[in-house]
């Protein structure tokens, strides 16, 4: 199967960046969240690599100065189209965007998640750094947005909490003690001090 080559004439030239503008946009959107915000030197590597690579599928052996603005004005005009498009079309912004992925729940990293979305341990750990964390279980939420930033939710606004909240405490699973329970515990305390006498 052979895929025919178009021209170098201006005319080919829009055509030609339409098409490669669009297939880097699926192409990004597939390789996931993570490069669009979290570049590593690799990431910084290849991006470099590929604008490097598509310049000549873009222009053709058009080395004009005019070849080289309409290849410009080309991806402005799709660019604008596209944000305006997914603006007012809920489904195509949800295509392209996505949703944010949860990282950690209530302390607990979601491996399969990360793993999905290619983040290491190790860059999650400096995003809790980034926030003033330093373990995982000081996070009650962590999540990777659709800009590829990662947004950390500590458990509570005080900065000398170091954990999940206590029972009874917003935020915690674990209901606070009965009443009674808590009469109890003060009566066994009290007889302690007083000897064991009732």
């Amino acid at each position: 199967m052979t895929i025919p080559d178009l021209g170098s004439d201006l005319l080919s030239v829009a055509l030609r960046t339409t098409i490669v503008y669009v297939v880097l946009v699926v192409g990004f959107r597939l390789v996931g969240k993570r490069e669009a915000g979290q570049l590593s030197t690799l990431d910084l590597v290849v991006l470099l690599i590929i604008a490097n690579a598509v310049q000549n599928a873009m222009v053709g052996e058009n080395t004009s100065l005019l070849g080289g603005l309409l290849a410009a004005c080309v991806i402005l005009v799709l660019d604008f189209a596209l944000h305006a498009a997914s603006a007012r079309w809920k489904p195509l912004r949800d295509a392209l965007d996505g949703e944010p992925t949860m990282l950690v729940e209530n302390g607990v990293v979601l491996d399969a998640n990360l793993r999905r979305e290619g983040l290491s341990d190790r860059e999650l750990g400096v995003a809790l750094r980034q926030n003033g964390l330093l373990a995982v279980d000081q996070a009650q939420y962590v999540f990777l947005e659709t800009n590829g930033m990662i947004s950390v939710i500590p458990w509570h606004d005080d900065p000398d909490r170091d954990g999940p909240p206590a029972a009874g405490e917003p935020g915690s699973d674990v209901p606070p003690p009965h009443p009674l329970a808590i009469r109890a515990v003060r009566h066994r305390r009290r007889r302690g001090r007083l000897g064991g006498t009732s």
